[in-house]
């Protein structure tokens, strides 16, 4: 590794006060260090750049006497694993959660000794859903045209129950016995690989659940904030940024909970930071997943999330994070982008963010009528205006919604004309276009505005006896046929659009309930995105585009194929309708 040292943490009744030796050649145990609990040790060690793998004991010692001898292994680096490509303007992710995806192994889905049984019937339960269920879809999932999948966590969540979201972890290095094993997931990803899907690790680093070994028997007083007792956060994220704000209100936003089930860690502590860091580096290496989608960016101590991201990207210099920064507001968005010159000096390493600003307008500017200026697509005409403060805004990842959030296809009402439009705006704007699961299959939660529970309902098919089969079409109607075939064609288009991966962006102003912008680059491509929002058949004068549109003739569309006549004074767009043409 670029950094040679290793820190190890033995836990176990009265380890404290043991003293370890190691005998290795090419290692060195720098110190070892007990806290008031002496239930853990925690060791140092500095690898040396010629050690060669292999297994060593961790002898510890009491008086001199051996009372304990550990056995572990210094595994080998897979080759190239430094280099392991991370995803980028190239891909489209796909978002499960992978309790309400597929089951593809019943005998799972209960697990003796766990807390939480199976209860598909409750909304907040576990419904089943599981990695082999993940694997046997990896054809559907590349056949519609995803190359990344991001994953909500896997990790062990042992809690007694609403465990199924993943976000109350109780083992940092263990997947969730109920979704499968260690093994299982190391293979999943290798498959996805071989198909041409990259991997995203979702990791919490603010909290983890309360039933965490490490939460009900502390190394330190400090190891969770508060004391250990529940304080909630305040959820104030402008506190951050703010020259005027409070220390107090500060550590209640950054130091305070979410839920008392879910305590949140301190990073602050050396020893912590440590073992979050290493536990990271330990899963890229084991697991060789392509990128992290780092949840609740702003909420841990901000300066452990500068050296976090900068360990990280040092160490894997092509990998990629993206960090949820869940506001509106560009300005904050983009203070956490590496690059970023912030205005209190704060430096951070972190590559990618999700894009809500955006997210955001592209609902409002959807579902708000072109009644004047201030409102419709110039929200989202100048919400992408302010792309001057992110660093690298093609690094952002555009949605148009998550896991968190209702539906797209609720917010707008079931209207499968702006849902298409939206999912052809993402797909060709700049960034790395992420997409929920059953985005395809029109899924909605109109029945429960806001329910987790429902918005994350099980994707038709998943299960056996679902009359309803998205994966084979069995019970689809004409309108999730249609979506369904809409997205395929677009997302395989995009695999081999080379100008939509990097290409430059052009927007112009939208009137008249019309948007439009272009990619092109260096090599002459181009491709012209034209929204129609408007109930009616619109003519578009082409003049106001001749800057982009320059000498071509034609162009087509990238979805029905149709030709368009460029050297005409206008081209007539349908009502509620987006068109990709690519210019000939």
């Amino acid at each position: 590794m670029e950094d040679t040292e290793l820190q190890i943490l033995l836990y176990g009744e009265d380890i404290g006060l043991l003293q370890p030796e190691i005998v290795y050649a090419g290692i060195t145990l720098d110190r070892a260090i007990s806290v008031e609990n002496e239930n853990y040790l925690f060791l140092y060690l500095t690898i040396d750049d010629q050690t060669k793998a292999g297994e060593f004991d961790i002898v510890l010692k009491e008086k001199n006497k051996v009372v304990k001898t550990l056995p572990y292994e210094l595994k080998q680096r897979e080759q190239g694993s430094k280099f392991v490509q991370g995803f980028d303007g190239s891909d489209v992710m796909y978002l499960i959660t992978p309790d309400r995806f597929t089951n593809g192994n019943e005998a799972n889905d209960y697990v003796k000794g766990m807390k939480e049984k199976p209860n598909r019937g409750f909304e907040g339960g576990r419904h089943g859903g599981d990695i082999e269920g993940l694997r046997k879809s990896l054809d559907y999932i590349w056949d519609m045209g995803f190359t990344a999948i991001w994953l909500n966590p896997v990790l062990e969540n042992d809690m007694p129950e609403y465990s199924y979201h993943g976000y109350a972890a109780t083992d940092f290095y263990k997947v969730d016995s109920r979704y499968g094993s260690n093994q299982e997931y190391v293979d999943f990803i290798a498959e996805a690989k071989e198909k041409g899907i990259k991997v995203i690790m979702d990791m919490i680093l603010n909290h983890s659940g309360s039933e965490h070994w490490m939460v009900l028997d502390p190394p330190t007083k400090d190891w969770i904030n508060f004391d250990g007792k529940f304080s909630g956060t305040s959820h104030r994220k402008h506190t951050i940024q703010d020259i005027h704000a409070s220390e107090y209100d500060k550590k209640q936003f950054v130091d305070g909970w979410f839920v008392e089930t879910m305590p949140d860690l301190n990073q602050r502590n050396p020893l912590f930071s440590d073992y979050l860091i290493m536990n990271t580096i330990w899963w890229i290496e084991y697991s060789g997943i392509s990128g992290i989608r780092m949840d609740t960016y702003p909420y841990p101590d901000k300066d452990f999330m500068t050296l976090w991201t900068q360990r990280i990207m040092h160490e894997y210099p092509n990998f990629n994070i993206v960090g949820e920064e869940w506001i509106g507001n560009p300005a904050i968005v983009s203070y956490w982008q590496a690059g970023k010159k912030n205005h209190d000096g704060y430096v951070s390493y972190l590559p990618s963010l999700m894009d809500f600003p955006v997210q955001e307008a592209l609902r409002d500017a959807l579902i708000t009528e072109e009644k004047n200026y201030g409102s419709g697509l110039i929200l989202l005409y100048e919400m992408v205006a302010m792309d001057f403060l992110y660093p690298s805004p093609e690094d952002l990842v555009i949605f148009a919604d998550n896991h968190d959030m209702d539906r797209f296809f609720t917010t707008v009402g079931g209207d499968v004309d702006l849902l298409k439009m939206a999912l052809a705006y993402i797909s060709t704007m700049r960034g790395t276009p992420q997409i929920y699961y059953g985005t395809e299959l029109l899924m909605e939660n109109d029945s429960a505005p806001g329910d987790h529970g429902v918005i994350r309902s099980d994707f038709p098919g998943g299960w056996d006896g679902d009359k309803v089969n998205g994966f084979t079409g069995l019970g689809l109607n004409d309108d999730q046929k249609e979506v369904q075939s809409f997205l395929r064609k677009m997302l395989n288009w995009r695999k081999g659009a080379e100008v939509i991966h990097t290409g430059k962006l052009m927007q112009f102003v939208p009137f008249g309930g019309i948007y439009a912008h272009f990619r092109y680059n260096e090599k002459g491509q181009k491709v012209f995105f034209l929204m129609n929002k408007m109930e009616k058949e619109q003519k578009v004068a082409l003049a106001r585009f001749s800057e982009m549109i320059k000498t071509a003739t034609t162009a087509t569309d990238v979805i029905t194929g149709k030709k368009y006549d460029l050297t005409k004074a206008s081209l007539t767009i349908d009502p509620k309708t987006a068109l990709i043409l690519t210019i000939d």
